[in-house]
């Protein structure tokens, strides 16, 4: 993809500033969203597959791209009260609001650092990546920030409602949702990018959500070491075990604390964080709605306008 390779490389020449020139050129993290997220494929077979399927670089970083509009949006909204540029939404499809988000009321100054540094860290994730799609870009479908977020706590059976704006405990764990997902995404979608400077930009982008996750995962199990009457553990589980209980027969999701130890980085044996593919992505961003739903009331934009599926 010529196209792309020439707009990454003059992107990255036009935004040479210190750590935030890590970030714009990809080196930052999806999550949820995220190129990871189309991949997952168990095979060479399955993996060729999708490459007659018409799996391109445009239709990775598209679909990278709504997981970035919901990150984005989240972490704004929780930092500073505000969502992603009027500038920074429009393309292809149909665009649609924001339902929700609100500030935090950070009571930790370091916790307040942390949020804000990953808005600006997922903010620019999607100027960059539409940058980078020029006029093949899609726009922000309707994203749901709110009302998701009590679905998932029902069917995870922490309780009826849930809000991820109450405290910054809450906004930590509303973070969690999102965090892993975004890593094991990116994971799955590198063995389908095709041009090498998007796939180094894309190991960038998978890097930074993984210091993302792990800083959130950090932050929740100290918090739990100190107070375990939170319950923090256990809630942070459930939601572990919802999304295993969604995206597919694997028993691959991991909590925040493993055979009785912290468990910050989940890996296999081989201390490899382990990949999901689209369907598996959709259906936790749905949280198990078919073609749309959760977290996308409306699905997904895809390349041409189409909504995404789920499982």
């Amino acid at each position: 993809m010529t196209n792309i390779s020439d707009s990454l490389k003059d992107f990255i020449t036009t935004r040479r500033s210190r750590r935030r020139f890590l970030t714009q050129t990809g080196l930052a993290g999806l999550g949820a969203l995220t190129l990871s997220q189309l991949s997952g494929f168990n095979s060479v077979a399955e993996a060729a597959q999708g490459e007659n399927q018409g799996i391109s670089d445009v239709n990775i970083l598209n679909f990278a791209l709504n997981l970035e509009y919901l990150e984005a949006e989240y972490y704004l909204r929780a930092a500073f009260n505000r969502g992603l540029d009027d500038s920074d939404i429009t393309g292809i499809g149909p665009l649609g609001p924001v339902i929700g988000g609100r500030k935090v009321d950070f009571e930790s100054d370091v916790i307040r650092q942390y949020a804000e540094e990953i808005a600006e860290d997922e903010e620019a994730h999607v100027k960059f990546i539409r940058a980078v799609l020029g006029g093949l870009k899609v726009a922000r479908p309707t994203i749901d920030i709110q009302n998701s977020f009590n679905a998932a706590a029902a069917a995870a059976g922490i309780g009826p409602s849930f809000d991820p704006y109450a405290n910054e405990v809450n906004f930590l764990i509303g973070a969690f949702i999102f965090e892993d997902v975004g890593v094991t995404a990116y994971k799955g979608a590198a063995r389908f990018i095709r041009n090498k400077d998007v796939l180094e930009a894309a190991a960038g982008l998978l890097a930074v959500e993984a210091y993302h996750a792990s800083e959130v995962r950090t932050v929740l199990y100290g918090r739990n070491a100190m107070n375990p009457s939170l319950g923090i553990a256990d809630t942070v589980q459930r939601i572990s075990d919802l999304r295993d209980s969604v995206d597919g027969p694997d028993d691959l999701d991991q909590g925040i604390i493993l055979n009785g130890r912290a468990n910050i980085v989940p890996a296999d044996g081989n201390a490899l964080a382990f990949s999901r593919n689209m369907d598996q992505v959709l259906s936790i961003v749905y949280l198990g709605g078919r073609n749309r739903g959760g977290f996308f009331p409306d699905g997904v934009n895809e390349i041409g306008g189409r909504r995404g599926r789920g499982r």
